[in-house]
């Protein structure tokens, strides 16, 4: 599976932003999909997973009520909606691909294949 992230972007705090991942291969709608964000000088966080069939959905407690995880297998597609953003959002978001299951994996050993990462910037 190949992973290709987009949508980042400066904004303002409040503001709005809805980031893809796009991926390639048949293996996508049997994939657990996550996002992850890495601000600079500290570790890779998870922030939010969804299960191959969408059937089960999972955010980190800071996103919870403003971010919405959601897939298109159709279009071999993850999205994240992400509201309300706030400065302390800004990070290099990464989308990924993981083993299928109804538990939605947070660390970044559990996934297997990586996007290149889209930046998103929120002011203040």
């Amino acid at each position: 599976v190949q992973l290709q992230a987009s949508g980042g972007g400066l904004v303002q705090a409040g503001g709005s932003l809805r980031l893809s991942c796009a991926a390639s291969g048949r293996s996508f709608s049997v994939s657990n999909m996550g996002w992850f964000r890495q601000a600079p000088r500290k570790e890779r966080e998870f922030v939010s997973g969804i299960s191959w069939n969408g059937g089960s959905t999972y955010y980190t407690d800071s996103v919870k009520g403003r971010f919405t995880i959601s897939r298109d297998n159709a279009k071999n597609t993850v999205y994240l909606q992400m509201k309300s953003l706030k400065p302390e959002d800004t990070s290099v978001y990464y989308c990924a691909a993981g083993p299928p299951s109804l538990r939605i994996g947070v660390l970044p050993y559990e996934y297997d294949y990586w996007g290149q990462g889209t930046q998103v910037t929120v002011s203040s």
